[in-house]
Order: C-alpha cells, then sequence, then structure tokens
C-alpha cells in the first residue's frame, strides 16, 4: 500500500505541478488589458527586453516573463515592427504580441506642397514625427542614395515628388526619400522629355523655377514660355525665387540689392543661364509645361500682387508694369494669392 502510494505520488504529483503552472500560465495569458485605448510605439533599434519593459511600464501586459517565454515559443522575438500601433481595450497577452509583429503599424498623413525645396520639405516631415530633419537632409544629398535612386544631380532636390504619403512614424529617411522618389519616376514615366535644347535635368531645374514663379496654375505654360523666349536670347532669367535659394541659410523673408548683386551659383541676376540645380519640387503640371511652353513673344512678367502676373514683350512695357502693379500700392491694396481662385 505505502508503494503504491509513493508511485502515485511520484508519478502525479510532476503532473499536477505542470497542469498548475500551465493553468497559471494559460491564466495570465488570457488576461485582457482593461484600460482605454493606448498607443505603443516601436522604435528602431529596440530590442526585446526594452519592447518588453515598456509593455509592462504601460500595464499593456501583466508578466514580463511569461510574455518572454511565449515570444521566444512562438519564435519571434526579433521580428517586431517599429511603428506606431493602437493596443485596444480588451487585447490578450496573445493579441498584443501578434500586432508588434504581424499588425499594420499607425500611419501618419503629410501633404508636400507643389514647389517646396528639400528644406522645406524635411521641416514637414519632421514636424509630423516621420523622421528628423538632419537625417533627411543627409540622406537626399548622399551620393550613394542618388546613385542608387538613378537621379543624376548632386541632390535630390527636383525629385522629391510633391503628394499626400502616409508613412510610419520613425521611419527611416532614406525610405521616405526613394518613395518620394519613386513616385516622381512613376508620375512622369509616360513623358516625352525631348527639349529642343534641355536635358531631362535641365528641364526639371527648370520646371521647379516655373513651379516657384506664379501661384496660379494656369500661369505656368506662359511662365515657361518666358524663360524659354530669355534662354533662347541668351539673356539672363532674373528670378527672385533662384536668387532666395541661393542664400536659403541666411534669408528671413526679404530679399535685398545687396543679395541679387552676391554671385551665386543660384543668382541668375548674375549667371547667364539656369541655376546650378532645382530650387524646388515641380508637380507634373509645371514639368509639362516646360516640354510645352506656351508660343509668346512675352520676355517679362511682374506680379500684381494676388498671385498672377502681367506679361509684356518689351522693357518699356515691363517698367510701366512696375510703376502701376509694385510701385503703385493702391494696385495691390487687398489682394492676396492667398484669395487666388486655381
Amino acid at each position: 500500500m505505502i508503494k503504491k502510494t509513493l508511485l502515485f505520488v511520484f508519478l502525479v504529483g510532476p503532473l499536477l505541478g505542470a497542469l498548475m503552472v500551465g493553468t497559471h500560465v494559460w491564466f495570465i495569458l488570457n488576461q485582457s488589458y482593461d484600460g482605454p485605448d493606448k498607443t505603443f510605439v516601436v522604435k528602431n533599434g529596440d530590442t526585446f527586453g526594452k519592447i518588453n519593459q515598456r509593455l509592462s511600464d504601460q500595464e499593456l501586459i501583466s508578466n514580463t516573463r511569461i510574455f518572454h517565454y511565449y515570444a521566444k515559443y512562438k519564435g519571434v522575438m526579433t521580428k517586431f515592427r517599429a511603428g506606431s500601433y493602437t493596443i485596444p481595450r480588451g487585447a490578450k497577452m496573445s493579441n498584443v504580441l501578434d500586432t508588434l509583429v504581424y499588425g499594420q503599424p499607425n500611419l501618419t498623413s503629410i501633404t508636400i506642397p507643389e514647389g517646396k525645396n528639400m528644406y522645406e520639405v524635411a521641416k514637414l516631415i519632421a514636424s509630423a514625427g516621420i523622421t528628423t530633419e538632419e537625417e533627411f537632409l543627409k540622406v537626399v544629398q548622399h551620393p550613394d542614395l542618388i546613385s542608387m535612386l538613378e537621379v543624376e544631380a548632386p541632390s535630390l532636390e527636383g525629385y522629391l515628388y510633391p503628394e499626400t504619403y502616409k508613412f510610419a512614424p520613425n521611419t527611416p529617411a532614406k525610405e521616405v526619400a526613394k518613395t518620394m522618389v519613386d513616385l516622381f519616376k512613376k508620375k512622369t514615366e509616360g513623358l516625352d522629355w525631348n527639349h529642343p535644347f534641355l536635358n531631362k535635368h535641365q528641364v526639371v531645374i527648370l520646371a521647379s523655377m516655373v513651379e516657384k514663379e506664379t501661384g496660379a496654375k494656369v500661369e505656368r505654360p506662359a511662365i515657361a514660355g518666358v524663360f524659354t523666349n530669355r534662354l533662347k536670347k541668351r539673356m539672363r532669367l532674373e528670378s527672385d525665387p533662384t536668387t532666395i535659394y541661393g542664400i536659403w541659410s541666411r534669408y528671413k523673408g526679404n530679399i535685398r540689392k545687396d543679395d541679387l548683386l552676391e554671385m551665386t551659383p543660384y543668382n541668375t541676376y548674375k549667371v547667364p543661364a539656369l541655376p546650378k540645380g532645382p530650387i524646388s519640387n515641380p508637380s507634373l503640371e509645371a514639368i509639362q509645361a516646360v516640354l510645352n511652353p506656351q508660343s509668346n513673344e512675352y520676355l517679362f512678367f511682374v506680379s500684381k500682387g494676388d498671385g498672377t502676373h502681367v506679361f509684356t514683350s518689351t522693357y518699356q512695357d515691363h517698367v510701366e508694369a512696375v510703376n502701376e502693379w509694385q510701385r503703385n500700392s493702391r494696385a495691390r491694396q487687398g489682394k492676396s494669392w492667398r484669395d487666388l481662385k486655381q
């Protein structure tokens, strides 16, 4: 009888212990998070240990050790994806793990307006928490990425297509830049880039100028026509936006006479040709305008203060337009490009 009792203890005892441990683990795995829906961020470079501890600190899991063993059992300890995730009320530990490994990160929507330069794009992206301003500017000027994307230019300026994008927070800057350049290629793949005297990159340069010169989309072909006419006549393009780009690091919102006299590769008051490179990231329509400019005899245009321009063919007419629209404050009173109907 004693032997049978001992045999029962030795055989059944461990089984009961294992059953109790298993029941305890099952109970913890199936405990539900009972707080409000919460955002949890997996950062680039996070180790499993850091993720595990933050989940516990935010009370999204109740036991770090069991979460560790469960992730190890599932073989996913190194498969967490960077991004922002929503952990809903009622999520079990297994649901939390599946969300962070297999779930779709929350995406941040960001709109890059037409005509923004790479410095402005970097600020917009950084303000949305997608990547840092410094890292973005670094990668868009890095020779290796430029070469990989097959852009024949010293930077990706001009090829960061203006559009609304969705990125996960803390997306690598390289991935962001590649996405924008890939969209540029997709949007322009059907274009005939043949131009009488400009190569593809020069078309992008001129399109970036056209984009910056007018707030009225319908004026793009006319503006492109003026610049085309001036290039044919070997006239300086005399574009304020190009000059501003050349002094961007110190530009405070007002262009001075000294700025127009300063020799930079972007000062088209001094350089008798296109500037060194694009000064913004143009829309498809601006590129099309350069490839198909309006046929006109205009050599000058002057802003009316509302986003539109007066176009003239002679210098005398241009001076009169300047006097009327720039030096006559009453002509500009109450007008703004913001009121322009596109």
